[in-house]
């Protein structure tokens, strides 16, 4: 037979392998005609090989065409035609990638590595499942690993760095490489334990086929109860049913408990699973030991899923549950949940409780709580707070308040029989809970809270902490809460306790106890050691405090308050009320996913209107007074108390034309200026029109204070600018200009001459106000001693530089009798001597600057 035929019935074999699938339809067509082209040649070929063999006779030009098509027939079949399989072709595209890769470690481009490794993973991936990774695969990840650790050692100590292209694909591959491996892991350490025996053995392993797990189905079942979901029962494989009765409800337990955490299992089947065994159990141990493990499956449902937070018909469910295991736990005393209890191995035989003993279930009350908790906070950091299901998911806050004070009472209990060793933190955290429940609201609010709470708490149940005939004394009960953890607690918990105390102090307007606390606390010094979240609340803490010295008139330590918060411009951020994404932050996603974490609920917020407003108008008081007397006293150090109003008031002050006043800014600018020129009465109407007012508590007496420090602020500022035109001034021309009383403009005058703010004498005879002239410094002597004091700055920098420079060695220059190394110039031997104590006399030596004549003029 013909090679071609041959090459035709080896195609056509193949073709029913699998390997011909891999092959293209491009390629398969093109390979049918060639062979159908190849069938008619050897078909003509034959028919002329059997028309000369029947013509013996034939010979000549015949014969010898003859011979030489047999003889090109016999150099056809000496050639050798490799046919190759699609394993073998994808094996030798697999290890030109890896060539590749070789070659760029070689020269230590990341950036072509990074490429061909993900081209190397989708190779791999096209491979027929069943098989294993090939050898070639395992052999170049475990090296480019190794190679990766020893090139991020080298860059560790070497002092050149890798260009930005270089850099970006190391750290691409050192997280690909991490994430990849991981499934390779066995046969990587295979490979690294005997490289040569590894890559030599030929043997396969046996392809394990992991069987899928059949969800249970459900079929109609003859005579069964028509309450059991109509007729229908649950079976499992084989079909037959399956039973939930009190002695399976650990097995089925522990299956549950195994699957946990393991991918494709669904957990809504657990749950049901779960609520029928619940149903079914008989003893206490069981509904304690299936509530549980209900509650926590129930938490699982977010875990893995794309959910942000937890369903509210899924938290209402949790939190009923968790209700009914404290019921049971209370009216079971032998029995109790424990953290620290050890795990009952026997599903067969439940544990008995020993006379006497306490029976010890593994779990965690303190754990569900602050689960319960987080999950609600989480909920309403995604829904939107100007719906009404903002509103709806608030009012689960009084169940989740019910709850704690109930577990701590359950945490007391344990903590009364010494036999069980409870933590004091268990007790600890959830007091921390109670107490951040009710730091932030108004005295009514926390008292509505805990009648509610201890109306839903069985009558014989009482705490040692908080007793329930304690509860409408709000104070006291935040008092009890933050003292108790003051002496059982350390570190974070300590600290956020004692914050939230201060920040309920200013809340209900005790500004100096607030104060005192937070100065005493020394909590200012340390608190970039604690975490975020702690420093979250040290800055509402001091937020509050500004607006708690706000209301109580206090302007100057208002401002100083708020400049922190309120001059870094970053108020939301630093509040935990927003993120705040820069133009051109390096922000990760995941940093951004931990600070969106981070964010408080709506119903905490502290309005950032309100503190805008109450810092800008405290700084306008001050500020304005303050240009004033700079401006009309030249000798006067310039100073500013708050670069952002500055900041705005000359970008108000550059605007070529000013509409009406729009937001609580442009009100606060227009009264600033109109302060600044005398008119006060503008300044305050102003400043009343701002609608934030009505806010605050009591805004009529807030907006009577204000037009009242207008007046007084207004008064300073006409004396700082016009006290040079003035020899005398009476009491009374002030008191009717600025509608004040003739004692409260004596007040304000006698303070400021005693404060030598103003160069003045008070007239208590005559009630005027008798002017200093020449006190005031001439142009040409404010300049001269502006002079001076840049001349004295000037010498102190160079002693410090110099300092520097000869670290300890300042005496080397010393001669006899103190004087410098360049003592016999006389110009700067008095260089040489001690520094030690820059109060003390210099040591003179040679020239001393004196000033010349102006100096002298200046000293006479």
């Amino acid at each position: 037979m013909s090679r071609f035929f041959t090459a035709g019935d080896s195609s056509s074999e193949s073709s029913s392998s699998d390997e011909e699938e891999l092959y293209s339809e491009e390629e398969t067509g093109q390979k049918s005609e060639e062979e159908s082209d190849e069938d008619e040649e050897a078909s003509d070929d034959e028919d002329e090989s059997s028309s000369d063999s029947e013509r013996p006779g034939k010979s000549g030009v015949s014969q010898f065409l003859r011979d030489q098509v047999s003889s090109d027939e016999s150099e056809d079949e000496d050639k050798v035609t490799i046919v190759k399989s699609a394993k073998d072709k994808r094996l030798e595209e697999l290890e030109a990638v890896v060539k590749l890769i070789e070659n760029a470690e070689k020269i230590n481009d990341w950036s072509s590595i990074s490429t061909e490794f993900d081209k190397l993973n989708r190779q791999v991936t096209k491979m027929t499942a069943q098989d294993k990774a090939p050898k070639v695969y395992i052999k170049t990840i475990s090296d480019l690993e190794d190679f990766m650790n020893e090139t991020i050692a080298k860059q560790k100590v070497s002092t050149k760095k890798m260009n930005a292209t270089n850099a970006k694909g190391l750290n691409a591959m050192k997280q690909k490489i991490k994430r990849n491996n991981k499934d390779y892991s066995v046969e990587i350490d295979k490979y690294r334990e005997d490289k040569g025996d590894y890559m030599m053995s030929d043997e396969e392993e046996e392809v394990v086929v992991v069987e899928k797990i059949r969800k249970p189905k459900s079929v109609y079942v003859e005579g069964a109860d028509p309450g059991d979901d109509e007729g229908f029962e649950t079976v499992g494989r084989g079909g037959k049913t399956l039973q939930y009765t009190p002695e399976s409800i650990f097995k089925h337990l522990r299956s549950i408990v195994e699957s946990r955490g393991k991918k494709n299992t669904d957990r809504a089947e657990q749950i049901r699973i779960m609520e029928r065994l619940l149903d079914v159990a008989v003893t206490p141990y069981q509904t304690i030991r299936v509530l549980l493990t209900l509650i926590s499956t129930r938490f699982d449902l977010t875990s893995g899923s794309t959910a942000t937070f937890m369903s509210q018909e899924q938290w209402k469910l949790a939190e009923s549950e968790f209700g009914k295991l404290l019921e049971v736990l209370e009216e079971n005393r032998n029995m109790v949940v424990l953290e620290n209890a050890e795990e009952w191995e026997d599903d067969e035989k439940p544990p008995q409780p020993t006379p006497g003993e306490k029976l010890r279930i593994p779990g965690s009350i303190v754990s569900i709580v602050e689960r319960l908790d987080d999950e609600l906070t989480r909920s309403l950091q995604h829904i939107d707070p100007h719906t009404a299901e903002y509103i709806e998911r608030l009012s689960d806050e009084q169940a989740l308040y019910t709850n704690i004070v109930r577990g701590l009472l359950y945490i007391e209990d344990l903590q009364k029989d010494s036999k069980l060793e409870t933590s004091q933190d268990s007790a600890n955290r959830v007091v921390m809970r109670r107490l951040e429940h009710i730091y932030f609201k108004p005295a009514q609010v926390v008292n509505i809270l805990e009648e509610t709470a201890w109306k839903a708490i069985p009558s014989q149940l009482n705490s040692e902490i908080t007793p329930r005939e304690s509860t409408p004394d709000t104070a006291a009960l935040v008092q009890t809460l933050s003292t108790y953890l003051f002496k059982h607690s350390v570190d974070i918990i300590r600290a956020r306790a004692y914050l939230c105390q201060v920040y309920y102090f200013a809340l209900h307007d005790q500004y100096y106890r607030a104060r005192d606390m937070l100065l005493m606390s020394h909590l200012q010094e340390t608190i970039g050691n604690f975490n975020i979240n702690t420093q979250i609340l040290f800055n509402r803490t001091l937020v509050q405090v500004g607006l708690c010295a706000f209301r109580a008139n206090l302007v100057y330590e208002s401002q100083n308050t708020l400049q922190e918060i309120c001059g870094s411009g970053r108020q939301k951020e630093l509040l935990a009320q927003g993120v705040m994404i820069q133009r051109y932050s390096q922000v990760t996603p995941e940093q951004e996913r931990l600070e969106r974490q981070r964010q408080l609920p709506f119903h905490m917020h502290i309005n950032l209107e309100l503190l805008e407003c109450v810092y800008l108008t405290c700084s306008m008081l001050l500020e304005i007074p303050l240009l004033a007397q700079t401006g009309s006293s030249p000798d006067i150090k310039k100073r500013i108390i708050s670069k952002t109003y500055r900041r705005l008031l000359e970008f108000h002050e550059r605007q070529i034309f000013t509409g009406p006043p729009e937001n609580t800014r442009d009100h606060v600018m227009q009264a600033s200026r109109a302060l600044a020129a005398g008119e006060w009465k503008k300044a305050a109407e102003l400043i009343n029109s701002i609608k934030i007012w009505d806010l605050m508590a009591e805004s009529d007496k807030m907006k009577a204070i204000l037009s009242e420090q207008i007046q007084e602020e207004g008064l300073r500022t006409y004396l700082f600018t016009y006290a040079p035109f003035y020899d005398t001034l009476a009491v009374s021309v002030l008191a009717s200009m600025f509608e004040l009383s003739e004692r409260k403009v004596a007040a304000v005058v006698s303070k400021m001459i005693s404060h030598e703010e103003l160069a003045a004498a008070l007239d208590q005879v005559n009630s005027a106000i008798i002017f200093r002239k020449g006190v005031e410094l001439s142009r040409l002597q404010s300049l001269a001693l502006t002079l001076s004091d840049k001349a004295s700055g000037l010498i102190e920098a160079n002693e410090r530089t110099l300092e520097q420079r000869t670290q300890g060695t300042a005496n080397a220059f010393e001669r006899q009798g103190g004087q410098g190394g360049r003592g016999g110039r006389g110009g700067r031997g008095g260089r040489g001597g001690q520094r030690g104590d820059r109060g003390g006399a210099r040591t003179r030596g040679g020239q001393q600057f004196g000033g010349g004549a102006l100096g002298g003029a200046i000293k006479a």
